[in-house]
């Protein structure tokens, strides 16, 4: 009897420890996101929320069968997609932009556990310290960037979030898992996910793994057999689907359509982030100064007597881990709008303060005090947007819709809500104005796509659109299986559940994602049932758009589905049973 008393005391302080934990906290917080996801939370709309609609596109491809890179051209990687795709089935009521962050957590989790495990048996509060930012930063969908003044969150960056998610989990494993199998796990796991998410997150985790290499931190048999397992599950995928060379193939048009003005670009990275970025710099140029004279030595022995261990003595210092990390940070935010960029830098940064007693007095002060600047910026401005967002929406309305679904779980201030609803009006009853301004290669607004009202309207017009595409099945005696938008999104293949055009670019910028058409393109929008034309505004995008695609449009009848809506239907459809 006592023995059972002691084994069940024993259990109980077991699963309190367990629970106590940040391996118990982590799983936890998964299991509170997976209840959150089974019910529709309403959000409040921010600057760019169409770009949700990427995410919902390309998910709907894939839960019908479409293989990115193959199928579709999409203007990121295919993780994403599958990872929305397998989280919308599971979760059909939860909000997808939600579920596009929180689904990355499938990927970034496992990884997590085996660092913060690690790390937990030397020291629990600083386990816990690489934790929390990882799981606030992982849960709150708000870019570091102001893009509009008004609370709302953000529906644009979300593969730019999550790369960043995913370079903090790598960043994690390489500053503090001492364990090489361990490390080697993660490496694998992070850089694989980065290649399968954004090949520019892919190029700034090898400059951080450089780094580490070169620094002792992961030893070389590791590094290979992490390379080694990322091309076997590769070359697995391309001999299943055939994806990993198509996807080298666009990246390659893309850079070719994206190529030049590289330095303008480090340049704007540097200027939306120079309120993390200058203090960052700074605290390295200190740490280089505070150790100038061991740098010196360490640097006469490496040239006298070059070597491994003389070279991972001069790497291995603090200041060019930090900056080897702020490079990778300002080469990946060139290449971006939104994100929550630097966040990766704080297990760097984490591992600087846990050396903090080896430095003089005055020394402290200086790196504590820019350690704080390089990292409050980011930390402030997200978890302040959140709480703005959450405080804000009890004061905001819904928008009411028929057909949108959790896409159309969104909210605004009233008067923005009844500003958008005049802009409908006033963009089909007064076209004149923004059809000069489309003419003279000018949007409406010089920020249009950013202003929430905007985006209102915008997914306003398609709820309209999806009733008049049923009634026009109705009226006409068929069924639309294949659906194609010349807009910049596509969601009507989702709210419709119908079938998506092949072979087009999803994310439709014309300036930046959408490749000459070739033979397979043709075909497929010539074999298109229904392809609908948006002119509420009109825009200098959407035409690009329509003048690229109508020479395969000569099979089909053009009709006005609604004021703001022109639909392009093509003969010869079956009529409907």
């Amino acid at each position: 009897m006592s023995h059972t008393i002691e084994s069940t005391k024993r259990s109980a302080v077991l699963s309190t420890d367990f629970a106590l934990s940040p391996l118990g906290v982590l799983f936890a917080t998964l299991a509170m996101l997976a209840a959150l996801s089974l019910v529709g939370w309403r959000l409040p709309i921010g600057p760019m929320y169409w770009d949700l609609m990427v995410y919902i596109d390309g998910g709907q491809r894939v839960l019908d069968g479409q293989i990115p890179n193959v199928d579709f051209v999409p203007p990121v990687g295919a993780l994403g997609y599958w990872l929305f795709g397998a989280a919308t089935a599971l979760f059909p009521k939860a909000h997808p932009l939600l579920l596009a962050d929180w689904s990355l957590l499938a990927v970034t989790a496992p990884p997590m556990a085996l660092v913060i495990g690690e790390v937990d048996r030397r020291s629990r509060p600083l386990a816990f310290a690489l934790l929390v930012p990882f799981l606030v930063f992982s849960i709150l969908p708000f870019n570091a960037e102001f893009f509009y003044s008004y609370p709302g969150v953000d529906g644009f960056g979300i593969y730019n979030r999550n790369c960043a998610r995913i370079l903090y989990v790598l960043c994690a494993a390489l500053v503090f898992c001492r364990n090489q199998t361990r490390l080697g796990a993660v490496i694998s796991a992070t850089m694989l996910a980065l290649f399968l998410t954004k090949i520019t997150g892919f190029l700034a985790g090898g400059i951080i793994c450089a780094q580490a290499l070169l620094a002792g931190r992961v030893r070389l048999r590791a590094l290979v057999l992490s390379v080694g397992f990322c091309v076997l599950v590769l070359g697995a995928l391309q001999l299943w689907l055939g994806m990993v060379g198509a996807y080298l193939k666009d990246i390659a048009t893309l850079v070719t359509m994206n190529e030049g003005g590289i330095g303008g670009r480090f340049m704007q990275s540097a200027s939306i982030h120079l309120d993390a970025l200058a203090p960052s710099v700074l605290l390295v140029a200190t740490l280089i100064v505070l150790g100038a004279g061991a740098l010196r030595q360490d640097g006469l022995a490496l040239l006298r007597r070059p070597s491994p261990s003389h070279v991972a003595r001069f790497a291995e210092r603090d200041a060019f881990a930090i900056g080897a990390t702020i490079l990778a940070a300002v080469f990946f935010e060139a290449q971006n709008t939104g994100s929550q960029a630097f966040i990766f830098l704080w297990p760097a940064l984490l591992a600087l303060l846990t050396r903090l007693p080896d430095r003089s007095r005055a020394g402290r002060i200086a790196v504590v005090t820019l350690l704080a600047a390089s990292t409050l910026p980011t930390l402030v401005n997200v978890s302040s947007r959140a709480g703005r967002a959450f405080v804000g929406q009890f004061r905001y309305e819904s928008l009411a819709s028929n057909n949108l679904g959790p896409l159309g779980l969104v909210s605004q201030r009233p008067e923005v809500l009844k500003h958008a609803a005049l802009k409908r009006q006033a963009y089909a009853r007064f076209p004149e104005p923004y059809l000069f301004l489309q003419n003279h290669g000018e949007l409406p607004s010089f920020t249009l796509y950013v202003e929430p009202d905007f985006q209102l309207a915008y997914l306003a017009e398609i709820d309209a659109a999806v009733d008049a595409v049923r009634l026009l099945e109705m009226a006409e005696g068929v069924r639309f299986e294949t659906v194609m938008n010349l807009s910049f999104v596509n969601p009507f293949p989702r709210l419709l559940e119908r079938h998506a055009t092949k072979h087009i670019s999803i994310g439709a910028d014309p300036t930046r994602t959408v490749p000459a058409p070739d033979g397979k393109t043709a075909q497929a929008v010539r074999a298109t049932d229904l392809v609908l034309y948006p002119k509420c505004p009109p825009t200098t995008a959407n035409l690009d758009l329509y003048n690229l695609y109508l020479p395969f449009l000569g099979d089909h009848r053009r009709l006005a589905l609604t004021p703001c809506w022109d639909a392009f239907m093509r003969n010869g459809l079956f009529t409907a049973p």
